[in-house]
């Protein structure tokens, strides 16, 4: 008896699983394959949740000043007993004047240690900005945090740099997001407009573009920045510096969808939405934007950190938020004298997470960029 040859199908599975797949499919399983790129997302996802539960994670009160706290070093946690127990504590700081330097140095006193405990009890807020309490994600045992609790130090005024810059990390990352929001909703549609309409409306919109990109980004943030009134509040600052970086940022993205769309305004699907009588925000929003999603995303990717970088750059010149609000550059306005560097160079910690979030940012955009194509 003969074999039986068993041919092989000429389609594996995943071939068909491929061909069956979504857009959204497609790009997810492309995007799992950028590891750079899944870190920097959960990275991302990481800070977003801090900058949501800010007030339960920072544990002293960001306005509370105090002179005799005034420089305190970066304090130590220390994780067991000396019985060998597991108990997280701090030990009580003792200042003293050198009288040599008339530096005030603090050294810890081993015999009043501070237990540290989850979710413990420090100054009352409004949790998401709805239900008041006072409970946070750590504090002490007994006392005020803010008296006995120093992770990252404090500043020249007695206030806690590990609950101002949790609390900073909120307003400079909300910034880049509604920053982002309405320069993606100006650039989607007068792109759009400018692509699908032409004629004199194209020619205005991209004159505008040309005039906005030929001016030097620092100066012209400086010159408007500047026209915002120095006694309005921190919340009409904050709303100004974002209308004034969207007002910026959004010729690039309109140039991209200007070029998406002239390629599509010749499609079958656009001009039977026409003939139907689809009105032009209809066709833009509803027919066009939706055919090149993936690549919107990632460029609302890459220009996130721009705009976090915009009011960072603003703020540590002083002319972007302005005291009381607390943002990262308004914390690095302390860190531009050298001389208080060399008292307290634990002031330059507000400088990392804007080092880390803007590199997760970038490497998260190339990550989307690369899955945007899965048919590359």
């Amino acid at each position: 008896m003969s074999d039986i040859a068993i041919e092989e199908p000429l389609v594996t599975e995943a071939e068909t699983r491929v061909a069956v797949a979504t857009q959204r499919q497609l790009i997810w399983w492309r995007f799992k394959k950028h590891k750079l790129a899944v870190v920097s997302a959960v990275i991302v996802g990481l800070f977003y949740l801090v900058a949501i539960f800010a007030d339960g994670i920072a544990y002293a009160p960001p306005f509370d000043t105090q002179a005799s706290r005034s420089y305190i070093p970066p304090q130590p946690i220390h994780w067991f007993t000396a019985d060998g127990h597991f108990q997280p504590h701090v030990y009580a700081l003792k200042g003293k004047r050198d009288m040599r330097t008339f530096k005030l140095t603090y050294a810890p006193d081993a015999s009043e240690p501070r237990d540290l405990v989850l979710f413990g009890r420090g100054y009352p807020y409004k949790f998401l900005g709805l239900l008041p309490t006072d409970i946070h994600l750590f504090g002490v045992s007994d006392g005020k945090p803010q008296d006995a609790l120093f992770l990252l130090g404090t500043d020249e005024l007695g206030r806690d740099v590990f609950s101002r810059l949790v609390l900073a990390t909120r307003t400079s990352l909300t910034i880049g997001l509604v920053g982002v929001g309405l320069s993606l909703i100006l650039g989607i549609l007068l792109g759009g407009i400018s692509g699908l309409q032409g004629g004199w409306a194209d020619v205005v919109i991209q004159r505008v573009i040309e005039i906005l990109r030929s001016v030097p980004t620092i100066p012209l943030w400086m010159g408007l920045a500047a026209a915002v009134p120095a006694s309005w509040s921190p919340q009409q600052v904050y709303f100004a510096i974002t209308v004034i970086i969207s007002l910026i940022g959004w010729t690039e993205l309109a140039r991209v969808v200007r070029g998406r769309f002239l390629a599509l305004r010749e499609e079958d699907f656009i001009t039977a939405a026409e003939l139907a009588g689809a009105s032009r925000l209809r066709i833009i929003f509803k027919h066009m934007v939706p055919s090149f999603l993936s690549h919107i995303i990632a460029a609302v990717s890459l220009a996130l950190p721009a705009m976090i970088i915009s009011e960072t750059t603003l703020s540590f010149l002083g002319l972007g938020l302005r005291p009381p609000a607390i943002s990262w550059g308004v914390m690095l306005q302390d860190a531009q004298n050298l001389q208080t560097l060399g008292l307290a160079p634990w002031l330059l910690f507000a400088a990392i997470p804007v080092v880390v979030v803007i590199l997760a940012f970038n490497f998260l955009g190339d990550g989307l960029r690369d899955a945007a194509d899965p048919y590359g």
